[in-house]
């Protein structure tokens, strides 16, 4: 019952973020953009819940807006890392040998390799846009993902199903596709779920080294890093977007791993 409730309670605050950022312009009670010099640097209050910026804008209302941008990279970045983490390891883990060997080798090799100087380099090459940053850290989280695919394929590709369509002349791409992915979806799920707070994590760590989402656009990774530069002065700048980060990253994990434990056969009795 608490595994259950752990997994409604985290899927309703996700999907109450995700409506929140779609519906942005509808709930924010301001533009994002709408400055205000005279009521700069103002405390929470009546009008400005979360109080307001260097130059007026409401604080709440960018927050709003920057989780569209901050929920976008996020499942952008899952997604990626999901499409190429399966098809690498689906054809690593179902051709085996000397190919499966020299696959898994590369993987270990971009793992060697310090995460966020890939992501920098990457981020540089590409561009600091939306497009740029989730290309940028959905090239550097597939690895995982194709580990934990080539491992299910390896233990699925010598079951008699598999086998039995093997023997009636099934192609390798039809065998993946419809016999063993399928079969593996509960991993790829929560694999998806954990990917997630990674990309939001990451994003705001680009952001305090100045690499993260250009302006005029804004996420709460941009938001927090200009926040703390004012931390001791106006805490509200940098409390609000990292409380956003903070509930966001750690209502997917919890959602995650109810899921990794619900899906548990040790653990569906309970």
């Amino acid at each position: 019952m608490l595994l259950k409730a752990q997994i409604i309670i985290t899927a309703a605050v996700i999907v109450i973020i995700i409506a929140i950022a779609i519906a942005a312009p509808l709930v924010a009670p301001f533009s994002y953009d709408k400055t205000d010099f005279k009521n700069a640097l103002s405390k929470p209050n009546q009008t400005n819940l979360m109080g307001t910026d260097q130059e007026g804008r409401d604080l709440l209302s960018r927050v709003i807006y920057g989780s569209r941008v901050s929920i976008t990279v996020a499942l952008g970045t899952a997604l990626i890392a999901l499409i190429i983490g399966t098809l690498y390891g689906a054809v690593s883990g179902y051709l085996g040998g000397k190919i499966d060997e020299v696959m898994m080798r590369l993987v270990d090799i971009f793992y060697s390799l310090p995460d966020l100087l890939l992501i920098v380099l990457l981020t540089l090459i590409i561009g600091r846009g939306v497009l740029g940053i989730v290309l940028a850290l959905g090239l550097t989280a597939w690895m995982r993902v194709a580990r934990i695919v080539r491992a299910s394929v390896l233990q699925l590709k010598g079951v008699d199903f598999v086998q039995s369509a093997r023997g009636l002349g099934a192609s390798p791409s039809r065998i993946l596709g419809v016999h063993i992915i399928p079969n593996i979806l509960s991993p790829l799920i929560i694999t998806l779920t954990f990917s997630v707070p990674y990309a939001i994590l990451a994003e705001s760590t680009l952001s305090f080294l100045g690499l993260g989402i250009a302006p005029p656009e804004s996420s709460w990774g941009t938001l927090a890093s200009t926040g703390w530069q004012g931390m001791r002065t106006f805490p509200h700048l940098i409390v609000f977007p990292s409380l956003a980060i903070f509930i966001t990253a750690f209502s997917f994990n919890l959602f995650g791993e109810g899921l990794r434990d619900l899906l548990d056969p040790q653990n569906r009795g309970r």
